[in-house]
């Protein structure tokens, strides 16, 4: 199942948490929106630590769009 989170205009840890929450609820694929650097790294690590592929960081609309696979 897919599943999309947009936190872009939220503050880390709160892109942190919501991309954790929805790791733990869902073996699928995960968007996440985000519009900083320092969340898209964040993101980027606590995909990587829950055992997700980190499959896709593109730009998009002034900030980025991170897909994730669970491995």
């Amino acid at each position: 199942m897919k599943k999309m989170i947009d936190a872009r205009g939220l503050s880390c840890p709160q892109p942190v948490l919501m991309a954790l929450e929805a790791m733990r609820l869902d073996n699928g694929e995960l968007t996440v929106l985000v519009d900083t650097d320092t969340a898209r790294e964040n993101v980027g690590r606590a995909v990587a630590s829950q055992g997700w592929r980190l499959m896709t960081d593109v730009p998009e609309d002034g900030g980025f769009r991170l897909v994730a696979r669970k491995e």
